[in-house]
């Protein structure tokens, strides 16, 4: 018996969705019938995204606001839940990347990744958390990375937030679990973004090497993890990390 995922009626919210793993997630939910908030630092960085949405015939919005300030988020989630009529998913993909030798490291190049990638997420969860307790229901997917597992050279910022992010997921899931909401985490390998094109051909060459399928990843697939973990499909489940990597991390 074929299964298709039915998301009509739900809204879903995406941070950092103007390009990227973000946009593919927020079209990815779209095709399944999701009405989208899109959240970015600046509007302007949100129209392509919205446009795209509009046009497959949801509802779609975007919200100028910084994930790392908290009553900012507060606020800005009130506004969704009452232009959209409900609030029922969060994915917490905002983040960025100041990659350095944690010698050489500076600490405002520390506290900006934090800043973004785990205060972040932890603001937009608070702020959606008493919503979605209220309704019974939520579904909360937070944007890791294998450096959160494994580490990486050059990345103790970054790496330290996504490690950061994967335990607050877990905390997450098992506060929010007896109110139906679940939360869960993804954690990408080598997915090819603007954010990875800056690479040189030496690294992404040695990165290959490690990767048992040959292959760097798509935005795509990272949104069917997303969509998943968002479906009744993935009801069930909470407090996982989901590592999307060809086979980078076994």
């Amino acid at each position: 018996m074929a299964y298709s995922i039915d998301l009509t009626n739900r809204t879903a919210v995406v941070t950092g969705a103007g390009r990227g793993i973000g946009q593919a997630i927020a079209k990815k939910l779209a095709g399944a019938g999701a009405n989208i908030a899109v959240i970015e630092l600046k509007e302007e960085f949100t129209l392509e995204t919205v446009q795209a949405l509009t046009e497959m015939g949801v509802k779609a919005k975007g919200y100028a606001g910084d994930v790392s300030n908290l009553a900012e988020m507060q606020a800005l989630m009130e506004q969704i839940q009452s232009d959209f009529g409900s609030l029922d998913i969060l994915i917490n993909n905002a983040g960025i990347t100041k990659d350095t030798l944690l010698i050489r490291m500076g600490e405002d190049e520390w506290d900006a990744v934090l800043r973004v990638n785990l205060k972040g997420a932890f603001n937009c969860t608070k702020a959606v958390a008493r919503i979605m307790m209220k309704q019974r229901f939520g579904r909360i997917v937070n944007m890791a990375s294998i450096v959160g597992i494994i580490g990486n050279a050059g990345q103790a910022n970054y790496s330290a937030s996504k490690g950061g992010l994967i335990a607050l997921t877990k905390t997450t899931a098992k506060e929010l679990a007896s109110r139906g909401v679940t939360a869960n985490a993804i954690a990408p390998g080598f997915i090819k973004t603007k954010m990875t094109e800056v690479l040189s051909d030496e690294i992404k060459a040695k990165m290959l090497e490690m990767v048992a399928l040959k292959q760097f990843g798509e935005p795509e697939d990272i949104a069917n993890a997303a969509l998943f973990f968002c479906s009744d499909l993935a009801s069930y489940v909470t407090g996982q990390v989901l590592v999307v990597d060809g086979g980078m991390v076994m």
